[in-house]
């Protein structure tokens, strides 16, 4: 009904950037929002960043506050995150989120992994 794919992952050195896309089909018309989760080996899954998609409105987990940038494009949809200034500690699979609060429906993408080296 409703698919996500990211795209973007990859190793990247520290002080680096990388810049995750997440590509929405299917029955997108009543989607709410969209963000980026991820989870590290051993922990928890985080949530990262999320866009509304009407207003434009983003939030973003403290830790990625200044560095991640999340933005969205309508004519897709897509939803992006721009990466800059890694850590080795953002190392992660990145997972695309999206909801639609209208349908009581979350969906998730495959994730990607991203890497980086110190």
């Amino acid at each position: 009904q409703v698919q996500l794919v990211e795209s973007g992952g990859g190793l990247v050195q520290a002080g680096g950037s990388l810049r995750l896309s997440c590509a929405a089909s299917g029955r997108t018309f009543s989607l709410n929002t969209m963000g980026w989760f991820r989870q590290a080996p051993g922990k928890e899954r985080e949530w990262v960043a999320r866009i509304r998609w009407s207003g434009e409105s983003t939030y973003y987990e403290d830790s990625v506050k200044g560095r991640f940038t999340i933005s969205r494009d309508n004519a897709k949809p897509m939803v992006y995150l721009q990466m800059n200034s890694l850590k080795p500690e953002d190392s992660a699979v990145y997972y695309c989120n999206a909801e639609d609060q209208y349908r009581g429906k979350t969906y998730w993408g495959p994730g990607t992994q991203v890497t980086v080296s110190s």
